[in-house]
This record gives structure tokens, C-alpha cells and sequence, in this order.
């Protein structure tokens, strides 16, 4: 049956981790939150951490830092909850690697029972960037054990509430041990998970020990068949545990398979991201070409027409107008003559007439330099295609393996939702065992109360007896040897 139940401070009594808070003050909360963050996670021992961290904090107002402490607000529901479990006969302690001004504060305000912190060490009104006290290097584990000898309990009888590696000693130790709104880490090793932010939760696993609900279902069950029921719900718990297990480790298969995907996909993405840059690339020089090639080609027509060739083109245009006159028009003799001679005359013209040599060299050198660049052209645009290809080839690939990796992240959480559910049977199984206990403890308890009851009883049916032995011997009457032991049994010869 739990008697006491141990609370880290930081992120569980209270919503925040007080040093990080602290570190506001002086500027460096970033270099102390990554810290907090490394020791939380299991990644760097707690008495280093601390050390760290106090150490930037040197410097800073005392004033200042315990103004702090006194405004970071309790966590949700730890009012109501250390109040109805007090109410409920639970001791209630907290044992934190945070500071005296806190813990004391909480000891005020939630009328807690046992406080262990540390204390940092101020000199003229400001920090000294030491800490002392007996969790720098001590263990929770240590001051649980501590109070479990000045409360004359057992570990079975304890229960301790953390949210982070330091905590493990404690939850390890305890009977029950809860990782609240915890770090992966600690939830690996914890009996009991509560993942919602809000200590009302607490209140349904630690029931009231004088529930008479409670006691009149256990008045009808005796140790035997309690203990029967304890002995059926540990096998189906490890079944279940079992179970969750597997489940969580095909979870974790599941899950790397996804990231191989999407990591494949980020390979296959990048290359087709490299391919599209070239294929721009590519596409710029087409473009660069293709308007020297328009400018060439532009500069070749100017060129050919003012060397001479307008005209000769004027007159052949208009030889080929007279020609067909003549040859679909009906005309008198006279007139077709007029025509012919017109003709006749215009070729002459036209065989007379010589272009610019110079003019006409330069036209053709444009004319290739057009061509050239035309054939530059059709080649970056033939390579653009072929990268533009390749591209998509590879978004092709994406596509293919974005489904598998759709496909494995769907089964994942589905196997993950499982894993979910049959821990929630886990924790359920966890409860029904621990009231089988506390039902044990009761029979136990009431078995007890009974066996001290009948030698009270006999104890004083036999000093009665005695006492009238004793009357019989001093009025001289004799008594026997076992008369006589009696006699001596209560101390009254």
C-alpha cells in the first residue's frame, strides 16, 4: 500500500524548469536551456549539468533570481491534487536538484511534507556561480531512502512522480514509479505514463485508502483468491507487455523503412533539382543564341537589299508582270509588240546590272554567322530536351517512391496506434494488479488486527488468572510450577 509518493519539482509541480527561467536574467538562456536539454534526455550526467549551468548564471541579482523563482506558476491541478492526497493519508515530498527558494515556496503553498533541493551560494547580493546541497552529487534514489527511514516505510510502500533522466533513480526505487509529461527515456523504464499536463490525473491512480466503495468490494474477496487474481493479471500482463514490445519494435522497422524512402526521395530530388538548374542553364544560352542568331539574320536582310539587290528584284518582278500580260491578255499587234520590246529592254537593264561586291561579301559573312548561330541553337535546344528528360525521369522516380513511403508511413502509425492501444491495456492491467495489492495489504492488515485482538484477549483472560494465582499464594495456599511461570509471565512476582 503507497504511503508517500515523491515529486521531481521542475516541468511536474511546477510549469517550467526554474533554471532556465533563472537564465532570462543574465542573457544566456540559450546556452543553459541546451544543457537542461542534454541532462533531460539522458545525454549528460545531472552534477556536471548543474555545475554548467550555475556557472553562467554568476553575476546575476539575488534579488533578481528570487523574484523569478517566487513567479513561475504552478503546474495545472498541483493544488487540487496534493491537497485531496493529503486528504487521502498520502505523505507528499519533493525532491529536486532545483533550489531552496523554490522548493520552500512549494512547501508554503502545497503544504508538502518533506522538501530536499540544493542552494546556490550568493556573496554581497549577487551569485557566485556555486551550488552545494545534497543532490549535486547525491541521487534522488539517496534522499528517497532518506525519508522512507524517518517515515519507518519500504520502498513498496512509495511512488515517485519525474519527467527526466535525473528522476530514474527515484522511479526505479519507488514501488510505482510515473513519468509525467516525461522524456522518452524516463517513459522506457516508468510503470505508469500520464501524458496530459494536469496533476488531477494522479488522483486516479492513487485512490482513497477510505473509500468504502473501495473496501466493500475488497471485503469480499479473500487473500487467496486476491492473490489468485494477482497472479492471473501478472500473466496477462506480460502478455500484453509482450505484445506492446513487438508491437513498438515493428513500429520502429516500419518507421526506418519510411525514412530510407523519404531519404531516397531526397537523393532522387536533389538530382532532379541539379537537372532542372541545368536544364535552365541550357535554356538561357538558347535564349542568347537564338537572339544573336534573329540579330545576324536581321543584319543580313538590311545588308542584301541595300546592295543593289532592291532593284534588280523591282525589275524582275516587273518582267514576270508584262510576261504574263502577254501570254493571257488578247492584244492588238501593235500593242503586244509595245510589250515585248518593254521586256526585251528590261532584261538588257537587268544584265547590265552589278551589286556591290563589298556589300554583297558582308551580306553572306551575316548569313553564316546566322546560320552558325542557328545551328548553336538547335544543339542547346536538343540539349535541354535531353536534360529536361532526365528531370523528369527522376520526378518519375519520386513518384514511385513517395507511394512506398506513403504506404510504410501509413503502416507505421497504424502499428504505432496498436502499440498505443494495447499500452493503455498495460496500464489498466498495472492498476487492477495494484488494487489486488492494496487488497492483500487490507487482509493482511484486518488478519493481523485479528491475531492481535485474540492475544490481547488472551493476554488478559491469563494476567486475570494470575492475578488470582497471586491472591491464592499469599493467603499461603499452594501453587504449581506452571502457577508459578505465569505468575512471572506477568511481571507480577
Amino acid at each position: 500500500m503507497i504511503k508517500l509518493i515523491a515529486f521531481d519539482l521542475d516541468n511536474v509541480l511546477i510549469d517550467g524548469e526554474v533554471i532556465d527561467e533563472m537564465a532570462k536574467v543574465t542573457g544566456v538562456e540559450e546556452e543553459i536551456s541546451k544543457i537542461t536539454s542534454k541532462a533531460m534526455e539522458g545525454d549528460l550526467d545531472f552534477e556536471t549539468a548543474l555545475k554548467e549551468r550555475v556557472a553562467l548564471l554568476k553575476g546575476a541579482s539575488v534579488e533578481e533570481i528570487n523574484k523569478v523563482m517566487m513567479e513561475i506558476p504552478l503546474m495545472k491541478g498541483a493544488k487540487e491534487s496534493v491537497s485531496q492526497l493529503k486528504k487521502r493519508g498520502y505523505k507528499i515530498a519533493t525532491i529536486t536538484g532545483s533550489f531552496d527558494v523554490i522548493a520552500q515556496r512549494m512547501k508554503d503553498e502545497l503544504d508538502l511534507d518533506y522538501t530536499y533541493s540544493n542552494s546556490l551560494s550568493e556573496k554581497d547580493g549577487v551569485l557566485t556561480g556555486k551550488v552545494t546541497g545534497p543532490l549535486v552529487r547525491g541521487s534522488k534514489k539517496d534522499v528517497l531512502n532518506e525519508i522512507m527511514a524517518l517515515e519507518n516505510i519500504s520502498a513498496e510502500e512509495c511512488a515517485a512522480v519525474g519527467d527526466g533522466a535525473n528522476d530514474i533513480s527515484m522511479l526505479e526505487e519507488a514501488n510505482l514509479g510515473i513519468a509525467f509529461n516525461a522524456k522518452p527515456i524516463l517513459k522506457e523504464m516508468a510503470d505508469v505514463i500520464v501524458e496530459k499536463k494536469d496533476l488531477k490525473e494522479l488522483l486516479e491512480i492513487f485512490d482513497d485508502p477510505n473509500s468504502s466503495k473501495e473496501k466493500e468490494h475488497e471485503k469480499e474477496e479473500s487473500f487467496t483468491d486476491l492473490l489468485s487474481k494477482k497472479k492471473n493479471l501478472e500473466k496477462t500482463l506480460k502478455a500484453l507487455t509482450a505484445e506492446r514490445d513487438q508491437l513498438n519494435d515493428e513500429a520502429k522497422k516500419l518507421r526506418q523503412i519510411r525514412d530510407d524512402f523519404n531519404a531516397q526521395i531526397r537523393g532522387n530530388l536533389d538530382n532532379a533539382l541539379k537537372y532542372r538548374d541545368e536544364r535552365d542553364q541550357v535554356n538561357k544560352e538558347v535564349k542568347k543564341y537564338k537572339k544573336l542568331r534573329d540579330e545576324a539574320h536581321q543584319a543580313y536582310k538590311k545588308m542584301e537589299w541595300t546592295s543593289g539587290r532592291r532593284e534588280a528584284v523591282q525589275v524582275e518582278d516587273e518582267i514576270k508582270r508584262l510576261e504574263k500580260t502577254i501570254e493571257t491578255r488578247v492584244l492588238d499587234i501593235r500593242k503586244e509588240n509595245e510589250l515585248v520590246k518593254k521586256v526585251t529592254d528590261l532584261r538588257k537593264k537587268l544584265q547590265g546590272m552589278q551589286e556591290d561586291e563589298e556589300s554583297r561579301s558582308e551580306a553572306l559573312k551575316l548569313k553564316e554567322v546566322s546560320e552558325t548561330h542557328h545551328a548553336k541553337v538547335v544543339e542547346l535546344s536538343d540539349q535541354a530536351q535531353e536534360t529536361h528528360e532526365k528531370m523528369l525521369e527522376y520526378f518519375r522516380k519520386i513518384d514511385d517512391i513517395r507511394s512506398q513511403a506513403d504506404e510504410a508511413h501509413q503502416n507505421y502509425i497504424k502499428t504505432k496506434e496498436k502499440a498505443n492501444k494495447v499500452h493503455e491495456e498495460v496500464k489498466a492491467t498495472f492498476g487492477k494488479i495494484r488494487k489486488a495489492n492494496k487488497g492483500m495489504d487490507r487482509v493482511k492488515a484486518k488478519e493481523r488486527s485479528i491475531e492481535d485482538e485474540i492475544v490481547r484477549k488472551k493476554n488478559s483472560e491469563e494476567k486475570e488468572k494470575a492475578e488470582e494465582i497471586y491472591r491464592k499464594f499469599r493467603e499461603g495456599k499452594k501453587v504449581s510450577t506452571e502457577e508459578l511461570m505465569l505468575l512471572q509471565k506477568h511481571n507480577i512476582v
